[in-house]
């Protein structure tokens, strides 16, 4: 079952003699439950790409489908809402608020969102993540690793169509990488949930179930893994 499309999407920086296609006619579809990987070298478009996905940064021209929704038809208001609520954003840098605790920073997007947080997934969730006695933490207070941990439940607690990770192990050694691969390939089998990860590690890329190679703007290869 498809759960994204994108099609002919093209995003451009700056006018006449320094316009830059960011992406150029970019289409592709991700089926429900599929783990994609992105990879391509520094400003190919693949961040770009991430960022028109999850309602971040609107496209020149092309469309972004995301569960049957025409994204980019909707005001910025009802945008904010389907940010929340559809996707689920991992950072390299965790970007945690510093004086919240871990189980508050899980839980954020759904209380902004105006929604009860709840505690039966939320405690599934700290189990699935090692968090359990560290829920009263502060990012200050955890390792490199349980930080990134905070920012996949964070993006996890709220059930969004598509989780997007940018460079989610970059800033992480290869025990902690090795860990929170692991951890994101499990919530990917274990709940179906489909995720897109931007990385430049091709080791990381190949823990997925496919591979999108984007150069200059432009997808140059598109393969499956055989992981699944």
């Amino acid at each position: 079952m498809e759960l994204l499309k994108i099609e002919d999407l093209c995003k451009t920086y700056g006018k006449g003699e320094n316009e830059v296609k960011a992406l150029d006619k970019v289409s592709f579809t991700v089926p429900k439950g599929q783990m994609l990987a992105v990879i391509g070298p520094s400003g190919s478009g693949k961040s770009t790409l991430l960022h028109i996905i999850g309602g971040v940064d609107r496209p020149t021209s092309g469309k972004v489908w995301l569960d049957g929704q025409d994204v980019y038809e909707q005001n910025n208001k009802n945008l904010a809402i389907f940010r929340r609520r559809q996707v689920g954003l991992i950072y390299q840098f965790y970007n945690l608020i510093p004086v919240l605790s871990a189980e508050e920073n899980i839980t954020l997007p759904m209380i902004m969102d105006g929604r009860k947080p709840d505690k039966e997934r939320l405690e599934k969730l700290l189990k699935l993540l090692d968090l359990t006695e560290r829920r009263d933490h502060l990012p200050s207070q955890l390792s490199g690793g349980q930080q990134q941990r905070v920012s996949i439940g964070r993006a996890m607690f709220t059930s969004p169509g598509v989780i997007l990770a940018d460079e989610p192990t970059g800033n992480l050694d290869s025990k902690n990488s090795a860990e929170i691969m692991e951890l994101l390939r499990n919530s990917n089998r274990d709940f179906n949930q489909t995720m897109i990860i931007i990385t430049h590690d091709e080791n990381i890329a190949l823990q997925c179930d496919r591979i999108i190679t984007v150069s200059d703007g432009h997808i140059v290869n598109d393969v499956l893994t055989g992981i699944n």
